[in-house]
């Protein structure tokens, strides 16, 4: 129950082997069935585990998360397909590629950013995935695409989380002398950094470390 909305959420998990009629069956009734029962505010969803998400990549020219999500992906240790990879410079092209992976390539000139958010819009709107990926993206999303991808777009951010939000975030923990580095993966919203946190985790450093380490 969550006071700042003053919504309640809840997650049931039902065991497959316990059901014995088939998943859109299962949807068709629950929703003809049960849903109504519910009121017409209650927003459900009806979800199988075994099913592999997919996913859209967004990135830019630093390649270490895409090259983790690629061959975890590959390996089966992600349960998520990468149906496509956008990057606004082609560095990341031949890396995608290799995996079998389409990589569309969406310039960002200084004086147009607009258009090319709106060109990255209709291949995500398009391929119409579960979650949209910015694996070291590197650009503000606008607020009308967050709204747009709202529980859908996630952010990999190199710091931990409220701290050090917006760009060079290592930087400025190394200029503050922090001892705990981190990276933080959140909901993309209009607010820069700021959506829910979904999972983080940090490092110790000491005053050997520079900023490239």
């Amino acid at each position: 129950s969550d006071q700042d909305s003053g919504w309640f959420f809840t997650r049931q998990a039902v065991r497959a082997d316990s059901v014995a009629i088939p998943l859109d069956e299962l949807r068709a009734r629950f929703a003809a069935e049960v849903a109504a029962e519910l009121g017409p505010e209650t927003e459900w969803r009806l979800t199988s585990s075994a099913e592999p998400k997919d996913i859209v990549v967004l990135v830019s020219k630093e390649g270490h998360c895409l090259t983790d999500l690629l061959g975890r992906a590959d390996r089966g240790e992600l349960p998520a397909r990468v149906e496509a990879v956008v990057g606004n410079h082609r560095d990341l092209e031949g890396l995608t590629t290799r995996f079998g992976v389409p990589f569309h390539y969406v310039p960002f000139p200084a004086g147009d950013k607009q258009g090319a958010f709106a060109k990255v819009a209709s291949i995500v709107d398009d391929l119409d995935p579960d979650a949209v990926v910015l694996a070291r993206f590197m650009q503000i999303v606008p607020p009308q695409l967050c709204d747009r991808w709202a529980g859908k777009a996630i952010n990999i951010h190199h710091s931990f989380l409220p701290s050090f939000v917006g760009a060079r975030p290592y930087h400025q923990a190394f200029a503050r002398g922090v001892k705990l580095i981190g990276a933080t993966c959140h909901y993309v919203t209009a607010d820069l950094d700021a959506g829910p946190i979904i999972e983080q985790d940090v490092s110790s450093i000491d005053h050997n470390d520079s900023v490239n380490d």
